[in-house]
């Protein structure tokens, strides 16, 4: 999510100087833990982001957000195998999925299993500019 950089950050080509899809002052204002294959020093950003890049899998990112949030709520973003390896460790409280009539193509599929044996309920929908915008909660 972070970018559309595959492959090792090189300093030789232009995935060095890739900072995120948001420019100089990305919205967020705190600490970000990107999962990475590829090593890369952190980059601090205007307005307080820092993105962080962790090679050691979701259990590493996660232990390093929440030490950083300081007791504070932590938020996954991410694509679907990030999400669904969250949900399956039992990781996720709180889930808020955006649904664009978009046709795509092929692609992973979030929704494999039994979300409602799983302890899941939805609890909000609205509909939004573009978008229907689900809240799901895990009893």
């Amino acid at each position: 999510m972070f970018g559309p950089i595959r492959g090792p950050w090189d300093a030789d080509n232009e995935t060095r100087s890739w900072r995120g899809w948001w420019g100089e002052s990305p919205p967020y204002g705190h600490d970000v833990f990107v999962l990475s294959h590829y090593a890369r020093d952190p980059l601090p950003m205007d307005g307080g982001t820092t993105f962080h890049f962790v090679t050691d899998g979701l259990p590493a990112a996660l232990d390093a957000a929440r030490s950083a949030a300081h007791g504070g709520d932590v938020r996954l973003g991410g694509g679907v195998a990030t999400v669904r390896e969250a949900v399956a460790a039992g990781l996720v409280d709180e889930l808020h999925l955006a649904f664009a009539p978009v046709l795509l193509g092929t692609g992973e599929g979030l929704f494999t299993g039994n979300w409602a044996e799983d302890g899941y309920r939805v609890a909000e929908t609205q509909q939004g500019e573009g978008a229907v915008h689900v809240r799901l909660l895990r009893s």
